[in-house]
Formats: C-alpha cells, sequence, structure tokens
C-alpha cells in the first residue's frame, strides 16, 4: 500500500499488500496523538521495503520516544515539515525492535476502515464502541 503525509513529504510502500491486523485504539496517548477521540492503527510486518528505513526517509522523518505500560519503548515517526504521525515501532526493555510497524490508517491510500472491528483500550473509551464490535478493555490478549 502506498503511504504519504498531509504535505507529500514521507511517501512510502508498505512491506505487504494487506495489513496482518487493523483495530482502533482508544487509550489516552492514541487520543492525544491523533487529537481525536481514538487512534487508527494497521500493522504490517517491519521488513522491506519500509525497514530499514532509508537514508532519504529517515532524513524526513522526526521520532518521538517514549515508554509504555508494558515496559517497553515506543518510536513514533512524524514528518518534519507538517507534523502528521506516520507510524510507530516498539522496543523491548533491552533496545531488541518488535517485529510489527504500526503504521496510522489515514496516511494509508486505499484502506476501508469500514470493515475494522476491533477496538482495544475501550476502558479509555470517550465514545461509544459499535454493537458487536471486538473489545479489549486495555491491548489484546496475550
Amino acid at each position: 500500500m502506498q503511504a504519504s503525509c498531509q504535505c507529500g513529504a514521507v511517501i512510502f510502500t508498505t512491506p505487504t499488500s494487506k495489513p496482518l491486523r487493523t483495530y482502533f485504539c482508544h487509550c489516552t496517548e492514541c487520543r492525544k496523538q491523533s487529537a481525536s477521540a481514538f487512534g487508527t492503527t494497521a500493522v504490517f510486518p517491519a521488513t522491506e521495503p519500509l525497514f530499514p528505513l532509508s537514508e532519504s526517509l529517515r532524513d524526513r522523518l522526526g521520532i518521538f520516544t517514549r515508554s509504555t505500560d508494558a515496559g517497553n519503548t515506543m518510536d513514533c515517526y512524524f514528518c518534519k515539515a507538517c507534523g502528521v504521525r506516520m507510524f510507530h515501532r516498539a522496543r523491548t526493555p533491552d533496545g531488541k525492535e518488535k517485529d510489527g510497524v504500526y503504521v496510522k490508517m489515514g496516511v494509508l491510500e486505499g484502506l476501508d476502515m469500514r470493515d475494522v472491528t476491533e477496538h482495544i483500550w475501550t476502558r479509555s473509551a470517550v465514545i461509544g464502541i459499535p454493537p458487536g464490535a471486538q473489545t479489549w478493555p486495555t491491548g489484546f490478549d496475550a
């Protein structure tokens, strides 16, 4: 899938033509990041052509790093020009990068969000969750 930020400075192709998983996240961090009621995420494998990041892409991205409730570290990549969050990737406490890259659905061309049925961190939700949706009060069950 093709991804691009609002100003077009950051453009990349996802590692696969379809995400492995999609979900809406209602945690306070995603609400703040999206400046909205929830965040939207499409999970892809962290492989080529996205990772390792090319020098050109790395030069156009800023990184905000934060800790997570699970004790990991989250590297959050955004366009330096327009500020749009593009994706994030988690690292374990020992610094090992996790296998997935979490692309914000709004930057993906052609992704139909109407099919997304999973909602996580619903205990923090500020809007109603649609009937029949798969829900988790915190993150996904292990």
